[in-house]
């Protein structure tokens, strides 16, 4: 019998997302798409039938709603599929003086970014241990390393994310469950569009979805525990010292004012 293998990814309908779709999906997986666009998620798993033969699911679902994560899991065991691969690679980011970004929108950040993709990873993760074999792959950013003013929500989110999943990595050692947190630089995706900020107030570079999710998927290969795809992304991101907390946060506010300025607002 063959041994079918499935991997959810979050956030599936255009960018990296949507590129972890294609790359998991060549690598053999059967997909499961998650998001709240239908259409965009419907011609990606067009794409994939036709062009990599696999099956694919579709799960159209808010993620910022209290109950996202059970309300995924119920679709998906009414599939009858187990997860081997879990990519939560949905989220969003938000910049601006703090009391002028609307609370409903930071909370919303948080549910995405912090409380669906942790209670996604808690409803797969035990079954992932019982059979002794799966991976967790979350898409933290470089913006989780230090404060940032002005992405005060949005850096802290990632920071959860990235030691969220070192420490399961770390949990995880020898009972066959790989966990990797993601943590790239800018990259050319919807992200920026979505989020209001203007992609190149952080500089000229950005990276590819194709990039991103190839070096990814090789760091999970190697069980490495987090990567920062790209040698410049990867020395900012450790260049940086981590103390004195208080002189790098003040420090922040210089590398984030661009896009502070970009997205209309004024620096105070």
């Amino acid at each position: 019998m063959t041994n079918v293998t499935w991997a959810l990814v979050t956030g599936a309908s255009s960018g990296i997302g949507a590129e972890f779709s294609r790359q998991l999906a060549q690598r053999g997986h059967n997909l499961i798409l998650v998001a709240r666009t239908k259409t965009a998620m419907m011609e990606l798993a067009d794409e994939i039938r036709s062009t990599h033969g696999r099956e694919v699911e579709v799960i159209c679902q808010d993620l910022t709603e209290s109950q996202a994560a059970l309300a995924v899991v119920d679709q998906v065991r009414r599939l009858g599929h187990d997860v081997d691969v879990l990519v939560n690679n949905a989220g969003f980011g938000t910049v601006g003086h703090f009391e002028s970004i609307p609370a409903d929108r930071e909370h919303d950040e948080v549910m995405l970014n912090v409380v669906a993709l942790t209670d996604l990873t808690k409803q797969f993760i035990p079954d992932m241990a019982a059979r002794g074999r799966g991976s967790v792959i979350n898409v933290a950013s470089t913006a989780g390393f230090n404060p940032a003013a002005y992405f005060a929500v949005y850096s802290s989110t990632k920071a959860y994310v990235l030691n969220f999943s070192l420490s399961l990595w770390s949990e995880y050692q020898g009972r066959g469950v790989k966990v990797l947190a993601v943590a790239p630089g800018p990259v050319a995706t919807p992200f920026f569009a979505n989020s209001g900020i203007v992609r190149e107030s952080l500089g000229p570079r950005a990276t590819s979805p194709e990039f991103v999710v190839s070096k990814s998927l090789k760091a999970l290969d190697r069980n490495r525990g987090y990567v920062v795809p790209g040698g410049g992304n990867f020395v900012m991101a450790h260049l940086m010292p981590r103390r004195p907390r208080r002189f790098i946060a003040k420090l922040s506010r210089k590398f984030t004012r661009p896009a502070l300025r970009a997205s209309g607002s004024r620096p105070l």
